[in-house]
């Protein structure tokens, strides 16, 4: 084991506009300063403070002594057949998480994490048989996607039509509504017009059904929604995903239907997908299209990605279709969609790290010591 020493200095990434004001103006700045970093950090996407040219010489010596802009170091890559990427990226303390780049002729997707491991333990997912180890961090999670415009040489910010990454899927591992307010800022971040700039009709949120917080989350960011579904009676989908014991159909139908911004303009995705002889019956159609007839949804149909030891199958090509045919005859958009990545597990549902969840005790002797676990280097 490589242990290597922390960096005292305060990192910048994944501060608000707000916070990155206030803590110019406690460093004795005027807040002008804020907007000039802002533009450095997710514009430029630079984080040498000695070339933001734009701030004074002595500035940038004295910022680069009490400050830093982290990223997350893309420890490993790994490429399909079909184009798609999965990176798994490294934090600070050694922890690690995978992101995903889906590629297509005009546009590209990031798929980005919002914690290591997942609290939730649904049946038919690779990334809930890894324990949850930490909530990440605002900055650790529009960190991803900096890393992905690194990787992309996608800096400054296109603003010419010429972007390879044009989309965020916030469907990575961990349940986003369980780690609200770090997410929260990072689509924050994301959105700004003088940073990121990525449309908030760009970015999509995956929830299990975290019913308390998905009005919150529609008030206070208002991008698109995705339900992760997956089950139409409470008794089958409380055995998929447990988290249906504590949010049950009715009232996680409910919360979508309250949910802002919610329109035939701006559909709510549900994902639904199909298992060989569990969920894909012509009565799961018809359930499905009856508790949904009243929302403005469209349904993702997906194929099953199987991983060792799932104990599941994926259902018949044969089957998909006609569960899709149907669904459109009844009135819903239910495309099937084609999995992208599975050779190198980076497909719905397959994504897992090697990060362990610690004892406390160590975890806090180590910290306390300054240092972190870089364990898992290449």
């Amino acid at each position: 084991m490589t242990q290597t020493t922390t960096d005292s200095r305060t990192d910048l990434l994944g501060l608000t506009r707000d916070q990155l004001q206030a803590e110019l103006q406690a460093f004795g700045e005027k807040p002008f300063r804020a907007k000039q970093l802002w533009h450095w950090i997710y514009h430029q996407g630079e984080t040498d403070f000695g070339r933001m040219t734009t701030l004074a010489k002595p500035l940038r010596e004295r910022m680069a002594e009490h400050y830093r802009v982290g990223r997350p170091i893309l420890a490993r890559e790994q490429k399909s057949a079909d184009g798609t990427a999965k990176w798994l990226v490294r934090f600070e303390d050694g922890n690690e998480a995978e992101t995903v780049h889906i590629p297509e002729e005009d546009r590209g997707a990031v798929c980005i994490s919002t914690q290591v491991g997942c609290t939730l333990t649904c049946r038919f997912c690779h990334t809930g048989t890894q324990l949850l180890v930490r909530n990440l961090s605002a900055g650790e999670i529009v960190g991803q996607f900096m890393t992905a415009r690194d990787a992309c040489g996608e800096w400054p910010t296109p603003n010419d039509g010429s972007r390879k990454l044009t989309n965020i899927v916030v469907m990575g591992m961990g349940e986003p509504l369980f780690n609200y307010e770090a997410v929260r800022d990072a689509m924050l971040i994301a959105m700004d017009s003088e940073g990121l700039g990525i449309s908030r009709r760009r970015i999509t949120l995956s929830t299990s059904g975290v019913v308390p917080m998905m009005r919150r989350y529609g008030e206070e960011v208002n991008t698109d929604l995705a339900i992760s579904l997956h089950a139409v009676t409470d008794d089958l989908r409380d055995e998929l995903m447990p988290i249906n014991k504590k949010y049950p159909l009715d009232e996680l139908l409910r919360a979508c239907r309250d949910y802002p911004g919610a329109s035939n303009a701006r559909r709510i995705t549900f994902e639904y997908l199909l298992l060989k002889g569990i969920n894909d019956s012509e009565a799961d159609a018809r359930e499905l299209a009856r508790r949904l007839k009243d929302l403005p949804a469209k349904v993702n149909l997906l194929p099953f990605n199987s991983w060792p030891g799932c104990g599941y199958e994926p259902s018949s090509a044969h089957t998909m279709k006609k569960f899709s045919n149907l669904l459109n005859d009844l009135g819903l958009s239910a495309p099937i969609r084609s999995p992208r990545g599975r050779d190198i597990m980076a497909a719905c549902g397959q994504l897992k790290s090697e990060s362990q969840r610690e004892p406390k005790s160590r975890q806090r002797a180590r910290l306390e010591a300054g240092i972190v676990d870089d364990s898992h280097a290449s």
